[in-house]
């Protein structure tokens, strides 16, 4: 009798196993990823669904707060997802084909920095104490780039679990109040007319097509190896230089050189890299929220939530006024300003939400770039000037 209700005891716990916790995390990203195939999800979006599943589970004491997974996702598993996400990081590609809407999604980045310094100075965010900073550094990146260049900040600024998601809170909260309102701005803008298939072949211009995320076995597995080696020899640089911190900085910034020199090779695993890229950064924000506390979350979300709306107001003001004093067409400013917020996949859904056809591939390219520079220029603006405010 006193063995079985002692098993039991041990039942009643959180689950501390590491098949355990991997498996908790597993189900909490895929739940992110099932979640969006629902209304309400797909306006909170996977990665924040994630982050509260892994906030509940452990909170609620089904895993623990604290385990070795967590470090292992944050120290392998995060630098990881940043090689796959950038094989089609091709610079080259990206100005050839941007043009104007180049112009307007660097009015939408410098909009940004701009937003973040007058949030930053109106709210210092002083409940978050000497992370302050780091969490604005990151919110900027978020809000140039995307998801991946905020955990990227987050981690090479080592900020803690509980400020992470509560900043990706926040912003994912505040983004289904933007997404609203650039749609209504959008709602009188007319659509591309049909092209005929000869004018369709004739505008590639000889470009490869982009194509949509998607695992392939033998391009996964060249996808993965090719990542790893990437992070091993950034790892190496990075402590070479002296700053092993700076670790997913350098890893950035070899993918980014490798796409642009042979782009034709990396753009074979681009699908299925990004595809294992997603589901990695899935458990990354279930991790993120299996770490994190409930109440530090809670106690400062609203104010991240209040300092992400002046940002945006912000960003918004600036690229919509000063872009259309440049002349720049509302529905460039609108997309390029999507890039910057949203990222690539929520631009080009825009894009094709609203019949915009000839828009499509430059709005994934608007997001691939944000993706290849938000890191280093919020990392410089962090480290330039917030921590000096």
């Amino acid at each position: 009798m006193t063995s079985r209700r002692s098993q039991a005891r041990a039942f009643s716990g959180p689950i501390t196993s590491d098949f355990g916790v991997w498996s908790a995390l597993a189900l909490a990203g895929a739940s992110g990823l099932w979640a969006e195939k629902t209304a309400l999800g797909k306006n909170l979006s996977g990665p924040l669904v994630s982050t509260l599943v892994g906030l509940v589970l452990s909170n609620g004491g089904a895993v623990p707060c604290e385990h070795r997974a967590y470090l292992l996702v944050n120290r392998f598993l995060l630098p990881l997802s940043i090689p796959l996400l950038l094989f089609s990081a091709d610079l080259k590609r990206v100005v050839r084909l941007l043009g104007p809407m180049l112009l307007a999604f660097l009015l939408g980045s410098v909009a940004t920095l701009a937003g973040t310094l007058v949030a930053y100075k109106v709210i210092p965010l002083t409940s978050l104490g000497t992370h302050s900073w780091k969490v604005a550094a990151a919110l900027a990146a978020r809000h140039i780039g995307g998801a991946v260049n905020y955990v990227g900040v987050a981690g090479a600024l080592d900020i803690p679990a509980s400020a992470q998601a509560a900043g990706l809170a926040a912003d994912n909260l505040l983004c289904v109040v933007y997404f609203s309102f650039i749609f209504q701005l959008a709602r009188r803008l007319p659509p591309d007319p049909p092209a005929s298939p000869d004018a369709a072949a004739a505008s590639g211009n000889g470009e490869v097509p982009y194509q949509r995320p998607g695992i392939q076995v033998l391009e996964g597995a060249t996808a993965l190896a090719v990542a790893l080696t990437i992070c091993l020899v950034g790892s190496e640089v990075a402590a070479w230089l002296g700053y092993p911190g700076a670790t997913i900085s350098v890893v950035t910034a070899l993918t980014v050189a490798l796409a642009t020199a042979v782009p034709r090779l990396l753009h074979v695993l681009a699908p299925s890299a990004e595809g294992l890229a997603c589901i990695i950064l899935q458990v990354f924000f279930a991790a993120v929220g299996a770490n994190g506390s409930m109440a530090a979350v809670m106690g400062t979300a609203p104010a991240l939530f209040l300092w992400c709306s002046i940002q945006i107001a912000v960003h918004l003001a600036i690229i919509l006024g000063v872009g259309r004093l440049l002349r720049f067409s509302l529905r460039d400013l609108l997309l390029a300003s999507n890039a910057n917020v949203g990222g690539p996949a929520t631009a080009a859904g825009m894009a094709a939400a609203k019949g915009w056809t000839l828009s499509l591939v430059p709005a994934l390219l608007m997001g691939t770039l944000g993706y290849s520079i938000a890191t280093f220029v919020a990392l410089a603006l962090g480290r330039g000037v917030l921590y000096h405010m």
